[in-house]
């Protein structure tokens, strides 16, 4: 974007032909025009985002700090070539056989590695088979994660996950470094292999968590069908002082991206339900909000039923039920049969009930009044959000769907759910 007018990419291309015959902008000839087209492109996708309000204004990277990288497409690079020189190439992972590269990224991280990422199409990655089970999981401190029940071999026998606390085995290696650094002159080449210290301990603490986050995410989609899980905010939950170094050690943002995406490849199923549910407070039993429930109160009895909750497991409890209930109509039908991506109502998904209340015909998805309901489908309460207060309304559902059962609610506990 130039002079506050919107631009394509054929502009800017053009743009920089013009930039590298300039004496301040001479440098770009030293590197080749692929990288730099790609970068163009990357800038427009931003940009086109930006625009449509999907994302925020594209910042500049910085020399300095930013991660310095080149993208090469398909015309701008040799595979299986002949060098004058061998590498010293250590592989992550063998290609398959016949696989061609359509775009090679060459990187160096803050610790000074190089990386070549490739990226090819991979046929072998296909649907697992559909298995019969649904969870809930509800990301902790303590905890890495609690379940709404126990999967053998992901928690114990309470549905828990430990967390591993990848930064605190290296907490003091850390802070003697970051002080040793802090000591040295800026622009010094002391200064230099200092930083390098550093980012080498950050570098084996990211991996040690991206590769225990990998491990389970890949057991919890092959032992699972649906994964219902809390849409936290973690940008503001780093707010919070004493608890932000906790909670970035734990990683529940890279947890959910990692999740999403291969339950994509694995035709799994990932709902989120609204951060302003209150799981940790809500008795999974009869449906009571216990609003004086402090944070570090991990057990509480209900005053109502008188069932005894762990906060973790009993908000596990209510997230799952939560979930599940946004699949189901009025009727109790799934929303979204046999795998099927949200879209359009089709067929037998659309219209009202058939026949009369007497003599209940066969229903299809729609609305149902509490009498029209048949005997044999059970009614239970669901979440709803109207004008700003919680509502109690009513969803048929299957005798396998949990319910939540809530009524009343205070202006501005919003975006529990969209019920009706």
């Amino acid at each position: 974007m130039v002079d506050r007018r919107r631009t394509t990419y054929v502009q800017s291309s053009r743009w920089l032909t013009d930039w590298k015959r300039t004496q301040e902008l001479a440098f770009l000839n030293e590197v080749p025009s692929v990288p730099l087209q790609q970068t163009l492109r990357h800038l427009q996708a931003g940009l086109a985002a930006f625009w449509d309000k999907r994302a925020r204004y594209p910042r500049f990277n910085s020399r300095r700090k930013s991660r310095a990288s080149a993208e090469y497409t398909r015309s701008a690079f040799r595979w299986r070539g002949k060098m004058n020189t061998p590498l010293n190439i250590v592989w992550s992972r063998p290609l398959r056989e016949g696989a061609e590269p359509s775009t090679v990224t060459v990187s160096r991280d803050a610790a000074g590695r190089w990386f070549v990422s490739l990226l090819v199409e991979d046929q072998t990655v296909k649907p697992l088979p559909p298995v019969a089970g649904e969870v809930g999981v509800d990301a902790g401190i303590t905890s890495l994660l609690t379940l709404s029940h126990p999967v053998p071999g992901i928690s114990d026998e309470e549905g828990k996950v430990a967390n591993p606390r990848d930064g605190q085995a290296d907490r003091r290696k850390l802070a003697k470094a970051q002080r040793n650094l802090a000591r040295k002159q800026k622009g010094s080449n002391n200064r230099a292999k200092a930083r390098l210290t550093v980012a080498r301990i950050h570098a084996r603490i990211a991996h040690r968590r991206s590769d225990h986050l990998h491990k389970l995410t890949t057991r919890l989609v092959r032992e699972t069908q649906t994964v219902v899980i809390e849409d936290l905010s973690v940008r503001h939950m780093l707010r919070n002082r004493r608890l932000a170094c906790v909670i970035f050690d734990a990683g529940s943002g890279q947890f959910r991206s990692i999740l999403e995406y291969k339950a994509a490849w694995y035709g799994r199923e990932v709902i989120p339900v609204g951060r302003w549910l209150p799981s940790s407070k809500t008795c999974s039993g009869c449906g009571r909000i216990n609003t004086t429930l402090a944070l570090n109160v991990r057990t509480w009895t209900c005053p109502d039923c008188g069932t005894e909750h762990d906060q973790d497991i009993s908000a596990d409890r209510n997230v799952l039920a939560a979930g599940l209930a946004e699949r189901y109509n009025a009727c109790g039908a799934d929303i979204r049969p046999q795998g099927r991506p949200p879209g359009k109502a089709v067929g037998d998904e659309t219209g009202n009930l058939t026949g009369d209340r007497e003599n209940p015909g066969p229903f299809r998805a729609g609305r149902m009044s509490k009498d029209s309901c048949p005997a044999d489908v059970m009614r239970r309460p669901r979440w709803g959000c109207r004008k700003g207060r919680i509502q109690r309304v009513v969803v048929a559902v299957g005798e396998d769907l949990l319910g939540l059962h809530a009524s009343g609610g205070q202006r501005g506990d919003r975006g529990l759910s969209h019920g009706r």
